[in-house]
């Protein structure tokens, strides 16, 4: 399954919205050595109950906006 993402940093909560096509993530974390993209994919693991492993970033490694994978 193929996701198209918004991630928003800095924030105070963490959460996963979804609005339309698109999740929208809260993350606290800055985006500094991927650790953003580390918190996104936690919280997506938990959102859609599959392993971390499992979730793979397919294209905007270093945008807010991004295209997911998520295997079965």
């Amino acid at each position: 399954m193929k996701i198209s993402v918004r991630v928003k940093l800095n924030m105070k909560e963490e959460k996963v919205e979804k609005e339309g096509d698109i999740y929208k993530v809260y993350v606290k974390e800055p985006a500094k050595k991927g650790r953003a993209n580390r918190a996104m994919v936690e919280l997506l693991s938990e959102y859609f109950n599959v392993p971390k492993s499992q979730i793979v970033i397919l294209r905007g490694m270093k945008s807010k906006e991004k295209i997911l994978g998520i295997k079965d």
